[in-house]
């Protein structure tokens, strides 16, 4: 963005146009317009003063424009409504009648005034005619500021492999961008592989999940990491360096998965693709359908007695490979690290033990697979026969105290497993207990009604705890319709376990500065204007990290995530706001408290000479910074500086606050965007 010379102090007569905006009935049904309006007029350098009904409208933005070269403004107010969703509207006015945007200073009358005080016009009124003349003293002192402008690598970094992950790297890739997919498993396509069926059709995983994994793999654009951990991301928007440890993989890319390694292996470990059911070798191939389709060594389980890397044919095996590193640069970063599946703990009301006849709603899932442990049977842990009654517990760590939140999928979960064992064993008795069944899409109607005519029970009840007793599992419950206590005897008790926010959550979170909200899961920037992307400008969310969600809509939101980061990748370099903090080193004394204290690792530390002798001074990396103010409150020695947000322009709102004055009877806050 070009921009003129800024005049010395003093030397420019400002001209101010204030417009205060009607927002239809929003502002004006509390607010006098006209009486603020007329009272604008009179306040220090404004030369014209108007009200309109919608200022954000074309012909609100077409008269700002006009004005500015009719009046000569050099500033300008809007009192309207948020900030955060028509500021950037009215900086492009500004800009496009050839007035620096940061000359331009916006008002919320609505959401900070007239909403807040529908019961107090006159008070509304008398704090709207404050707010703006604060404006107006702070926009008095704003200076000129250029853009920030930043160079982008064209290269995108994908964390995680389930199928939001895929999804991300391939449409990323195929518009021409390489991208790195980094995966702390030794295969790809995360939980969904143990699942056995989709929703609403019933389709195989892997007619999904498999060709995902084969075109990521056979993408020359698409470098795979597997068995990786991210250590480290440092760097900014268009100019991130994330550090990669590579764990050693033992075994060699050209396996054939012969096997021989895993018939000698003397260690048996219990299977955690198959829910820990089965048990399968410290050597092992992690399920039939994994890919890269290799044996991998679990290291903990492993004896180093190296009888596989004997038995190996083609010795590919080698017990002391070394783990690497490796550093790569990129400019937009997917999270696509999923979720964790809730298991209730010790001493649980739902008598669940990983031992017992309650199983969670995963441990089903590949109980139902043709490859699963069982065969696709329906079987007792405790004596091994087929179960002939079934019942399915709802909202289990999801809509209680500890989780609140609807973990959106658990529903048609249930609805699927119920069907399958409803198909396969017609003589099957199977009921759901439920406070009341969340289907979110259209076709799941559908499916719930199917449910139905198939034979399944739905019973609104509040199972209050499930207990052993003789061979049977007892589900005692409040049926609600009923207004009584009841008790069932079934075979097996399937408990609808929710979503919890990821065990690398926090480890992110920490690494990229990606807030989270309440319930753990990372949070985006805006839910409805900026829903993929978080507060780190670069990063984007896909996924079940976000919130619960199904494969569709995981896949759905991958490729709008690919979609915001080619938004980045296309161009060579990038335009940041000017909204940042400066640092004058020759007022800093090295204290570093802004360093410990900003929240986007935007403060640094350079070795500066000082009086002879080499000294520590805090320096800010301007395209980190996201002008949040943290280091100006901190620093105690008034060395930092907020563009946009100075001192003065501060002080001159504080000043205009506390004006004695008719109209300014409630004291207004200082709101900053």
């Amino acid at each position: 963005m070009a921009e003129a010379e800024e005049p010395e102090q003093g030397t420019e007569e400002i001209r101010i146009g204030v417009y205060t905006c009607h927002c239809g009935l929003n502002i004006a049904q509390t607010v006098d317009c006209k009486s603020v309006a007329e009272y604008a007029a009179g306040l220090p350098n404004v030369v014209v003063s108007r009200e309109n009904m919608y200022s954000c409208a074309d012909p609100g933005q077409i008269q700002i424009k006009d004005d500015i070269e009719e009046f000569g403004l050099n500033r300008v107010v809007v009192a309207a409504c948020s900030v955060k969703m028509h500021g950037p509207t009215f900086m492009t006015v500004c800009e496009e009648a050839g007035l620096n945007p940061y000359l331009f200073q916006m008002v919320n009358i609505r959401e900070h005034c007239s909403w807040v005080h529908m019961q107090d016009k006159a008070g509304a009124t008398a704090k709207a005619k404050d707010q703006i003349k604060m404006a107006v003293a702070s926009v008095a002192l704003a200076r000129p500021l250029q853009d920030r402008v930043v160079p982008v690598t064209s290269r995108a970094l994908v964390i995680g492999s389930g199928v939001a992950g895929l999804q991300a790297a391939l449409d990323i890739s195929r518009s021409g961008y390489p991208v790195s997919l980094v995966e702390k498993l030794p295969h790809l396509g995360g939980r969904g592989n143990q699942l056995n069926r989709i929703f609403d059709r019933l389709e195989r995983i892997s007619c999904v999940l498999t060709p995902l994994i084969m075109m990521a793999l056979n993408n020359p654009l698409i470098t795979v990491y597997t068995n990786t951990d991210v250590e480290d991301i440092s760097g900014y928007v268009g100019n991130f360096k994330a550090r990669l440890k590579i764990n050693a993989h033992p075994v060699g890319d050209e396996c054939d998965a012969c096997g021989k390694c895993a018939e000698v292996c003397p260690v048996e470990v219990l299977d955690p693709f198959q829910m820990r059911f089965t048990s399968c070798k410290a050597i092992s191939l992690p399920h039939d359908e994994a890919l890269p389709h290799r044996y991998t060594i679990d290291r903990e389980a492993c004896n180093g007695c190296g009888a596989c890397v004997t038995a190996c044919p083609r010795e590919l095996i080698d017990l002391e490979a070394p783990d690497s590193t490796e550093e790569i640069d990129v400019g937009a970063i997917v999270l696509a690290i999923g979720s964790k599946v809730y298991v209730p703990g010790e001493g649980n009301k739902w008598g669940y033990d990983g031992a017992g006849d309650v199983f969670t709603a995963l441990e089903v899932e590949r109980m139902l697979a043709g490859n699963g442990p069982t065969g696709g049977r329906a079987v007792r842990r405790s004596d091994g026969r087929e179960a002939r009654s079934v019942a399915f517990i709802q909202c289990v760590g999801s809509r209680d105290e500890e989780h609140p939140w609807c973990s959106r999928t658990c529903c048609m979960t249930t609805l699927k497993e119920a069907v399958t064992l409803k198909v396969r064993f017609p003589q099957m008795r199977v009921s759901v207990y439920h406070d009341d069944i969340r289907l979110y899409k259209k076709e799941h109607e559908d499916f719930y009604r199917k449910a139905r005519d198939l034979g399944v029970s739905f019973m609104r009840s509040k199972p209050s705890g499930v207990t052993a007793e003789g061979d049977s599992m007892v589900v005692r419950a409040h049926d609600e319709l009923l207004g009584e206590e009841t008790t069932q005897a079934v075979d097996m008790v399937v408990l609808a376990t929710g979503m919890e926010r990821p065990d690398d959550a926090q480890k992110f979170g920490d690494m990229l500065k990606v807030p989270a909200s309440a319930d753990g899961f990372f949070m985006e920037a805006h839910p409805k204007l900026r829903p993929l992307e978080t507060a780190i400008d670069g990063v984007m969310l896909a996924g079940s990290c976000q919130f619960p969600k199904d494969i569709g809509d995981s896949l759905l939101q991958a490729s709008g995530a690919a979609a915001k980061c080619l938004g980045l990748l296309t161009k060579p370099r990038i335009t940041l706001d000017a909204i940042i903090s400066r640092i004058d080193q020759s007022k800093c004394n090295g204290c570093l408290v802004c360093v410990k204290k900003c929240p986007f690792s935007a403060v640094v530390t350079d070795e500066v000479e000082v009086d002879g002798k080499m000294k520590k001074r805090a320096r800010v990396i301007e395209a980190s910074c996201k002008g949040c103010g943290v280091c100006v409150a901190r620093c105690k020695q008034g060395a930092i500086e907020a563009q946009g947000f100075t001192d003065e322009q501060i002080l001159a709102q504080i000043d205009a606050a506390l004006e004695e004055d008719p109209g300014g009877k409630i004291l207004a806050l200082v709101c900053h965007w």
